[in-house]
């Protein structure tokens, strides 16, 4: 994740595929062209790269852009600067490759039949290139991304598979727009004003299409902007811009000039998935992405290398990171967005600013926030929950942190649940005046209507459209009608009418349905009977039938045109069912499933259970032989490689279904084939073949070789081919090698050829190919994981190697067979008709329907007419083609939905099976096997439990038996043990299981051993502790102990107590400051309200600006002119002035003089370079024929006057020269003729001597190199003067050579001496010409010059006058602000008396309230003693102020404060007379009277320092009005002294004015014409510069542009005036609505109307809390003491307790021994009154038994009695009782 300050590194990467693909490569079945011809008629004027149209919509956006921050170059704009694109460079070899377009206009458009892609059709087949025609679409991808978009209120548009379909919402009819890359749409978009829309297609570099509408004409193509698919794209809020990002890999980020089909700025938006961009609303160079884990911030910045996209990554900080889907952007730079958890996040500069959730901080919403809007002023966010909220904008703008959390509680102000089973996608607005109308998109399948006005006619949301949610994983068609049947994992089965493009009924279950197909017409003849599997393994037979036959009853709903009702439902599997297939005579159902289980039922007795077989994979599909076949067997395709075929199996009529223990068949005889790749092998084939047939073709040319060779050369030819062949023999290379994948690939689909013999079709590595295989043997000895079979056969497949067939039908005559392709093509191969050995399989057609990336077909079934082909896909799309015939369709055809069968109404429907947990068939037996073993089980182990208690009884009885003998007699434990071993057994694993134990509690026990460790350590260091403070005081040491000692639960509650108080104060001070703060934003906002005659001050700046700027061309001679400030000017400036122009005037010179001698020096070093050439040109022409020669060029001169420095340079010579020519001059004198011939030939020869030095010395060089060269040439014939002879044949070739050389030499010399001629005569002329300019330059700049220097003669003379004047202004204007400045510190010193004042005054104030206070309130010399602190005394001043203001005046605030303290003095001013102020009186509180008498010494210090102040501040208002009267004295002088000078500078202006200026003007720059011709005097003209008046020109256009703004802004402004008027009035009834309900709502809570500020910031009573702490902490203190005492009294009763059992114990012995006594003595009567009865009556056993039982009852009874007795009397602290004693029996 990058971070913002990297400002995305990956730009660099943004086009890196431009320079490696060139021109894409388009497959050999997608015919969609690039090139396309206009619609219509344009120019033919063309321009290269780079070069747009001027059309007016695009000056007008470069204006715009020019007028905002960043500056966009757009190609529109013909520049010689490098445009500044993006950040992707253009490539070199596009800058040089100039390719030619047209040029695009605003009424271009692209050919739609060029653009789109048509269906590949094999060349030379007689296929119909319109197959197959789209005839409806049945589905909505309602889970791609913005796939629902409104062009207007009546039609929608959303994408299907490859097609984009415009759906109109009143007739519900399609009109579809096929996808020109033949890849599918990845994303659409509508312009803002529904004037065009945009089709973002996927495939190999995909184009962005734009359409007008409702032309539906292509109007631009926007190229380059993504490697495989796009995103999202959106359009800015004008429409001039649109913003694409695309999908992976490159999420490529492109802001494109749409209309002008370029790209603007590029760079790479993020290295995750990108889902959506959009523009700021407010502002164009602002926008956002977001995707997965990520939001990001751009901006288009103009950098120092041009215009770029600077991205800032969202922070997130404490917030968990989230998959951000719906975002906003906020008018003033924020955004809004939605997180995955439904909270919003409110992001400013690049980071979390708050997070938004409602009360309680529950989410915004159950789920991901999907989308986020703004309209009316109200925030609408989307949720995946199924619900629409509506939240305050303006608490979402102000909200802010308060605290870490940073979360703010808000509730929306109307929310929307528009269903339970919906999850909102997106939402677009429909544009209904008067209503508030929205469409939603639903990722469960729907488009809804939704009605967001919140009022009292709010209308229920409604469904629009139905569809499959998720990859349709199933379809069948009626054997006899046009009725078509899909289902979906979204728990749907869907009936269609597909002739009539017409959805008939619904029914959902509780699970998905993963199968489906129709019930052949041999099991049920009306074709009434749906057959589905679902995905928790329960299969479900369904019934459809027209509801309208049946009766119509009472109160029946409405009624539809079909209705499904559940038929049969059982569940033979665990998982997916896979497959479903009815024999061939209807006999036998048969289902799949990927548990790899394959169940058969026999359908006639009511689809009773036959058995199931199990398969070595996951089934994939299931198909039964037809009845070509000898045998019906079934074929069974698994995933993983395995193909099997079962025979049909055999029905056992004589078993019983509930004796049988498992459905499991054993004992079929099962053919399986392992399938082994082949396609290295294929492959190899392949190359060996070529290789062969590359091998015949050079065998042939080497033998035609060798016989051309040894026909030319005969035996010579064998060597020389030979040679040849081994010069050309190459290494082979390697065949490919034999390579089979490690994991078997998965098979897609296949279907029997013949018997035994079948076609399959394999993804991965295997695929391309289509193979042949054939089962091998049935052998039972075979292990079927250990076998390898290999098909004997194969089908090439063109253009599958990566999209292999994944689902095969045939039509009816199977003459078609058609395929589903991965990538949701439809491929339509032509066949033989029952060719299924697919002989002929060579032509095909082939078009891309459904969404290429996830569109992979899942189905295809055709109609029983085969007219039509239905398909369905991964992408939810359901697609009805009509299939190519001769015969014409019928119009308005219409299927027919099966009658209801008799009683069918009151036929009662079977119990579903709802649980996914369900037992399946196989399991629920199983289970009941299980259970009934389970059962004998349980009966056994019962039995054995009843023999094992019997054992243990005896056992125990013996024992009894044993501890009753005597201990000499009784037999040891060990003796009753069968066998030793048992119990050693027994122990040992006791032993094991308790060492189990303590391994397993080891961690624990190591654990708690070092706690304890620890502790023994701290205790150890507090041991050390406590002897290191032995020194130190008991007390100290008690409160360090008390440190460590951990607090009691009274100490707890205390400091709880005191935490509460102290949070309840801590409230009550916040809420007083909160309120605080709040009065001084009150305040604050109050202070910044304007006054009424408020004017902005940018305004007054402006209109300042305005007046000072705005090109007031005033004339200077006008008599109310008054010269600015910047204009004056004086003799020094005018001396300035002069100086810069005769610098300037110097400088042209200094530069001209330069440039004379620069092209002086170089005619000199033409010169040179000329007498080299003509040397040269001279030495050429010596060896040419005097014929060949061409006339040499003359070497030009250097005069002398071009060296007028060497003109007085003399030496010796000419001076002896000079001298001969003056005498021959005085003796020649008569000779006129001789004189003039004389002085030409002085100066002659002065001038050639003076040239020919000059020329010396400028070309001895050439010279010197000239005679070298011609003494050369000149030696060279005397030197080859010798014996003429006969030139040989060489000789002559060589001489013709020398001279064509020579020759050419010649005349390029001669050129090359004209051409620097007119090079310099060239620049020359330049020169001439700039020196012509330079001097009309130094004319005018004379001619100013004079000016100037009258300017400076006539300034010199105002200038005395003009410093004494201003020196005036100056004195003036400095005394006023010394005044000023004294007033100001005046006004500051009376402010601070006033202050002063009114402290005291407060404090006069503050002592009467605290002396009322200390009287108290019942206090019956409340009135003396007030009288006392009233009363006035005349004191003794320290200071006497003397003066007749003191005495006459009073300040306004005395009068004001103090009166009603003066009305007091007055009312008991006459008592003051009567009372003694000096003696308390009787019963008046001594303490009292002496305060008051204290505090009226303060009241007099109070009362005069009062005085005091007033005085000061009556002065302070003297002096600052004597300085306002000199301030005005002052102004005024000021102001006169001004105007003097003011009109001084006028009479120097005009002055001035009178000056003569020349200006010299062409006749064309005369404008002032009367009647055509131009007047002599032209004194009442003006001259103005070219500027100057194209400044007055281009002012008209902008005040007039100014002023239709202004009224259009002044419009805009009363309207809004009007409505803020209407708002405000609105706002005060509702502001008086809410005070009438909080004052109610206070009168019912309160009872009256109270102060809600005094109430928030009621505190507690300090003293009563700390009251209540000492009384908690005194309760608990008894508390410990009750504890101790009762903990005394428990251990008293223990004792008690103990002593009473002891004693009760002894009472029972005392009683057992009282009745063994009873017994006694009963026995010995019973002896000595019965003797010699012995042996008459009952036997005397018998009654001794029998009184035993009755005195053991009695005594029993006696005994419960007694303890009965006992604890009563324990429970009340009574005594004891004793048994009763028997009285002997007589």
């Amino acid at each position: 994740m990058k971070e913002p300050d990297d400002q995305d590194t990956d730009e660099k990467q943004s086009d890196h595929s431009k320079s490696e693909r060139g021109t894409p490569q388009k497959s050999p079945r997608s015919e969609s062209r690039s090139t396309a011809r206009p619609l219509e008629d344009t120019t033919d004027d063309t321009f290269t790269e780079g070069e747009e149209s001027n059309s007016e919509d695009e000056d007008s956006y470069v204006e715009y852009l020019e007028g905002s921050s960043s500056l966009i170059q757009n190609d529109n704009i013909e520049s010689t600067e490098e445009p500044l694109y993006s950040e992707t460079p253009a490539l070199p070899a596009e800058e040089a490759e100039k390719k030619i377009k047209k040029k695009i206009l605003d009424n271009y458009f692209y050919d739609y039949d060029e653009l789109v892609s048509r269906p590949f059709v094999t060349s030379n087949s007689d296929i119909p290139l319109h197959l197959l025609m789209l005839v409806h679409s049945f589905g909505y991808d309602c889970r791609k991304r913005a796939n629902l978009q409104l062009l207007d209120n009546n039609t929608v548009m959303y994408i299907a598979g490859n097609q984009l379909i415009l759906l109109d919402l009143k007739t519900k009819k399609q009109m579809y727009l096929q996808s020109c890359s033949g890849g599918g749409i990845g994303v659409i978009g509508v312009h803002p004003h529904k004037t065009h829309f945009t089709v973002a297609e996927n495939g190999s570099f995909p184009n962005i299409i734009i359409y007008e509408y409702p032309s539906l004409r292509p109007y631009r193509i926007l190229r380059d902007g993504s490697d495989l698919g796009y995103a999202y794209v959106d359009f800015n809020y004008n429409g001039t811009l649109l913003a694409s990002v695309s999908s992976s890999p490159d999420y490529t980020f492109t802001i494109w000039n749409w209309k002008n089909e370029q790209p603007i700025l590029r760079t790479k938006a993020f290295s995750q998935e990108v889902f959506k961009v959009t523009f700021n609303p407010e502002d164009d160079e602002q926008l956002t992405t977001s995707g997965a884990g990520h939001i990001k911030f751009w901006e288009m910045a103009l950098t120092f290398t041009g215009l770029k996209l600077q991205g800032y990554l969202g922070r997130f900080g404490k917030t968990s990171s989230t998959d951000i889907e719906g975002y906003m952007e906020l008018p003033d730079g924020k955004v809004l967005s939605g997180s995955e958890w439904g909270n919003m996040l409110l992001w400013e500069a690049g980071l979390i600013k708050v997070e938004l959730c409602r009360a309680e901080k529950k989410s915004c919403h159950h789920g991901p926030i999907n989308q986020i809007m703004l309209d009316e002023g109200e925030v609408i966010t989307v949720g995946s929950d199924g619900c629409i909220r509506i939240w305050d904008f303006e608490t979402i703008d102000t909200a802010d942190a308060i605290d870490d959390a940073g979360l703010i509680e808000l509730e929306p102000m109307n929310e929307l649940q528009v269903g339970k089973n919906v999850r909102l996608f997106s939402m677009v607005k429909m544009d209904e005046p008067g209503h508030n109308f929205w469409l939603a998109q639903d990722t469960c399948g729907a488009i809804w209507k939704l009605d967001l006005s919140f009022s009292n006619i709010t209308q229920d949301p409604e469904c629009l459209f139905s569809f499959h949610s998720g990859p349709i994983e199933g379809v069948a068609v009626s054997p006899l009608t046009y009725l078509m049947a899909t289902t979906s994992l979204d728990c749907l089965v869907r009936i269609y009418d597909f002739a009539s493009k017409t959805p008939l009924t619904q029914i959902k279950f509780k699970q998905g349905g993963t199968a489906l197909t129709w019930v052949p017409q041999l099991v049920n003849y009306t074709g009434a009977q749906i057959i589905v599997g679902f995905e928790d393994g329960v299969v479900r037979i369904l019934e459809l039938y027209d509801p309208k036959e049946i009766a119509v009853f009472a109160g029946r709903k409405k009624i539809l045109d079909a209705e499904i009702q559940l038929k049969y439902v059982f569940k033979p599997h665990t998982t997916y069912v896979t497959a479903l297939a009815y024999e061939r005579d209807g006999e036998i159902l048969a289902t799949a499933s990927k548990d790899q289980t394959v169940f058969f039922f026999e359908v006639e007795k009511d689809y009773k259970p036959i058995g199931y077989i199990t398969t070595p994979g996951p089934v994939c599909q299931l198909m039964w032989s037809t009845t070509s076949h000898p045998d019906s067997t079934l074929l069974i395709l698994c995933e993983n490689g395995y193909v099997l075929e079962a025979p049909t199996p055999t029905i056992k009529e004589d078993v019983e279904d509930h004796d049988r223990v498992s459905y499991e068949i054993k004992d079929m005889n099962i053919k399986c084939f392992h399938f082994t790749s082949v396609k290295s092998k294929i492959l190899r084939l392949i190359e060996i073949e070529k290789r062969k047939k590359q091998m015949e073709l050079k065998e042939k040319e080497r033998e035609k070789r060798r016989k051309q060779l040894i026909e030319e050369l005969g035996e010579e030819g064998e060597k020389v081919f030979q040679e040849e062949q081994t010069e050309q023999a190459e290494e082979e290379e390697p065949l490919p090698e034999i390579f089979v994948p490690s994991t078997p690939c998965q098979i897609l689909c296949g279907f029997y050829s013949g018997p035994g013999k079948f076609w399959v079709s394999l993804g991965g590595y295997d695929a391309g190919f289509l193979y042949h295989c054939e089962f091998p043997p049935y052998d039972k000895r075979r292990v079927i994981t250990a076998q390898k079979d290999e098909p004997f056969d194969f089908r090439f497949l063109e253009d599958a190697e990566n999209n292999p067939i994944y689902t095969i039908t045939f039509s009816l005559n199977k003459t078609m067979m058609f395929c589903g392709m991965e990538n949701g093509a439809i491929r339509v191969y032509v066949l033989s008709q029952n060719d299924f050995s697919l002989t002929n399989m060579e032509a095909y057609w082939h078009s891309s329907m459904h969404d290429s990336n996830h569109g992979r077909v899942k189905g295809l079934s055709t109609s029983f007419d085969d007219r039509f082909l239905v398909t369905v896909g991964a992408d939810s799309n359901i697609f009805v083609f009509k299939i190519y015939s001769e015969l014409a369709l019928e119009k308005d055809l219409k299927a027919k939905v099966p009658l209801p069968r008799f009683g069918i109404e009151t036929e009662t429907i079977p119990q579903d099976i709802e649980d996914p947990k369900a037992y399946s068939i196989e399991n629920a037996r199983k289970k009941r096997e299980h259970d009934k073993l389970m059962k004998e089980v349980e009966e056994i182990k019962a039995r054995k439990r009843e023999k094992l208690k019997a054992l243990r009884n005896e056992y125990l009885k013996l024992l009894e038996m044993n501890e009753r003998l005597p201990k000499h007699m009784q037999l040891k434990r060990t003796h009753f043990d069968l066998d030793s071993k048992i119990r050693a057994e027994i122990n040992r694993k006791t032993i094991y299981k308790i060492q189990q134990a303590e391994k397993e509690l080891a961690w624990e026990k190591e654990k708690h051993h070092l706690g304890l460790k620890k502790l023994q350590n701290r205790k150890n260091l507090l041991m050390f502790w406590t002897g290191m403070m032995t020194s130190l005081p008991d007390e100290s040491i008690v409160e360090k102990g008390k440190k460590f000692r951990p607090k009691t639960l009274s100490e707890i509650m205390v400091e709880n107590q005191i935490e509460k108080t102290r949070k309840v104060i801590l409230k009550a001070e916040k809420a007083q400051f909160k309120i605080q703060q709040r009065k001084k934003e009150w305040e604050e906002l109050l202070k910044s309200k304007p006054d009424e005659d408020y004017e902005d001050p940018k305004d007054v700046q402006a209109i300042k600006e305005a007046q000072m700027h705005m090109g007031d061309f005033n004339l200077k001679t006008a008599a109310d002119y008054k010269i600015p400030e910047h204009m004056r000017i004086n003799a020094a400036k005018k001396e300035e002035e002069l100086g810069i122009l005769d610098s300037v005037a110097h400088g042209k010179k200094m530069q001209m003089n330069r440039s004379i001698l620069s092209l002086r020096d170089l005619k000199v070093a033409v010169i040179e370079e000329i007498q080299c050439l003509v040397q040269e040109l001279r030495s050429i022409q010596s060896t040419l024929h005097v014929s060949q020669h061409i006339p040499i060029p003359q070497i030009p001169e250097i005069h002398p006057e071009e060296v007028p420095e060497k003109r007085f340079q003399y030496d010796e010579e000419t001076l002896l020269d000079f001298k001969r020519q003056q005498m021959k001059v005085q003796e020649e004198k008569y000779h006129s003729h001789m004189e003039q011939s004389g002085y030409v030939g002085i100066g002659g020869r002065l001038l050639k001597l003076s040239s020919g030095k000059d020329v010396d010395s400028t070309t001895r060089e050439s010279l010197s190199r000239s005679s070298k060269a011609s003494t050369f040439s000149l030696d060279i014939p005397r030197s080859l003067e010798f014996e003429k002879t006969e030139p040989t044949d060489i000789e002559i070739e060589i001489a013709k050579r020398d001279e064509v050389k020579h020759l050419y030499m010649q005349q390029y010399l001669a050129n090359r001496i004209k051409e620097l001629i007119v090079t310099f005569d060239a620049e020359l002329r330049i020169l001439r010409h700039q020196k012509l300019k330079l001097d009309t330059q130094i004319k005018l700049s004379d001619l100013h010059h004079v000016t100037l220097f009258q300017e400076m003669l006539l300034l010199k003379n105002f200038e005395k006058q003009e410093n004494i004047l201003q020196e005036r202004v100056n004195s003036l204007d400095k005394e006023e602000q010394d005044m000023q400045w004294k007033i100001n510190e005046t006004l500051t010193e009376m402010e601070e008396k006033k202050n002063e004042v009114t402290k005291l005054q407060e404090q006069e104030k503050a002592l009467y309230s605290g002396f009322q206070v200390a009287i108290g309130e019942n206090n019956k010399f409340a009135n003396f003693l007030m009288k006392v602190l009233k009363k006035k005394i005349k004191r003794v001043k320290k200071k006497e102020v003397e003066g007749e203001g003191d005495e006459d005046e009073e300040s306004e605030e005395s009068s004001e404060d103090e009166s009603s303290l003066e009305s007091d003095e007055d009312e008991s001013g006459s008592e003051a007379e009567v009372f003694d102020d000096s003696i308390c009186p009787t019963n008046c509180d001594a303490s009292l009277f002496e305060l008051a008498l204290q505090l009226r010494e303060k009241r007099l210090d109070i009362e005069e320092a009062l005085v005091d102040e007033k005085k000061h501040i009556d002065n302070l208002k003297k002096e600052y009005d004597a300085l306002s009267k000199k301030v005005k004295i002052v102004a005024n002088n000021l102001n006169a002294a001004e105007e003097a000078l003011e009109a001084y500078h006028r009479e120097k202006q005009q002055r001035l004015n009178e000056l003569l200026v020349v200006i010299p003007l062409k006749l064309h720059q005369i404008e002032y014409v009367v009647f055509g011709e131009i007047p002599n005097d032209l004194s009442g003209t003006l001259i103005f510069s070219n500027h100057s008046l194209g400044r007055l020109q281009e002012r008209i256009l902008q005040l007039h542009h100014e002023n239709v703004q202004q009224q259009k802004l002044n419009k805009e402004c009363r309207e809004r005036r009007k409505l803020l008027i209407r708002e405000k009035r609105e706002m005060a009834k509702t502001i008086q609505k809410m005070e009438e309900t909080v004052h109610q709502l206070m009168v019912r809570k309160f009872g009256r109307v109270i102060d809600l500020e005094a109430l928030q910031t009621l505190s507690v009573n300090t003293t009563l809390e700390e009251l209540k702490i000492k009384k908690l902490r005194k309760e608990l203190s008894n508390a410990k003491e009750m504890k101790i005492w009762e903990e005394k009294i428990a251990q008293m009763r223990w004792e008690l307790m103990m002593k009473t059992k002891e004693h009760t114990k002894k009472l029972h012995q005392m009683n057992d021994l009282c009745i063994e006594k009873q017994k006694l003595d009963s026995r010995l009567n019973t002896l000595q009154n019965q003797q010699g009865n012995a042996f008459q009556g009952p036997r005397k056993a018998d009654i001794v038994a029998k009184e035993k039982v009755t005195e053991l009852i009695q005594a029993q009874a006696e005994r419960i009695l007694a303890l009965k007795e006992e604890i009563t009397l324990l429970r009340k602290k009574g005594g004891l009782v004793l048994p009763p004693i028997h009285p002997s029996q007589q």
